[in-house]
């Protein structure tokens, strides 16, 4: 009878590898940039050959692209959570939502700030894919504010002067801007004073 030799096996397949790679990228991306990030880091970061990440991503816009969308999944839940909340008046849940960023900013030094705008000012210039991406996730966190400021001026706290989806859009912009300026003074005086304005001035 004759013996043959055990079957060498290589390592199993990690079925969770894909999102590994995407939440490094989310962390990586979010600190040091887009364009800062090289694809030979990120394959480092969780231990495997270059070639394993072009099997999962083609490209890295495509995985910026899930980058992107991952963050946008890990706010969703909790602002969502939030601005569905019939038990808190509408503008008081707006405004909570808000004090947790800015409570959230302070506590890491007024760093990085948002993603989204992060990666608008590096790249949508540059590659259609990533601005295509930002685009679609800009409106879906505007939408979540009009829904809410729509609640608040059926409720009759808020004029209807302007139109909710209008004034969504214009509450992100502004706090978009306020990031900005916040990372540069390294202080909250810009997210202090988006928030003084948006709800003593604007949202009545």
């Amino acid at each position: 009878m004759t013996s043959h030799p055990p079957i060498r096996r290589g390592p199993k397949p990690n079925p969770n590898l894909r999102s590994e790679l995407v939440q490094m990228g989310l962390r990586v991306m979010h600190s040091g940039g887009y364009t800062a990030t090289g694809v030979q880091s990120l394959v480092e970061g969780v231990g495997i050959p270059k070639g394993t990440f072009y099997r999962h991503f083609p490209s890295k816009e495509a995985f910026a692209g899930e980058v992107l969308n991952a963050y946008f999944e890990r706010n969703k839940a909790a602002l969502q959570a939030l601005i569905d909340n019939a038990e808190i008046a509408p503008l008081t849940r707006l405004e909570m939502f808000f004090d947790k960023l800015i409570d959230a900013f302070r506590s890491i030094g007024f760093a990085r700030g948002c993603l989204l705008g992060n990666f608008t000012a590096e790249t949508a210039d540059h590659s259609e894919s990533i601005r295509e991406h930002l685009s679609e996730q800009f409106n879906a966190w505007s939408a979540f504010f009009d829904r809410c400021i729509l609640e608040a001026q059926k409720q009759g706290y808020i004029s209807k002067q302007y139109s909710s989806s209008l004034l969504g859009r214009f509450l992100l912009n502004s706090w978009e801007g306020a990031l900005l300026r916040m990372r540069v003074e390294k202080t909250d005086a810009a997210i202090i004073e988006f928030k003084e304005i948006i709800f003593k001035k604007l949202l009545l």
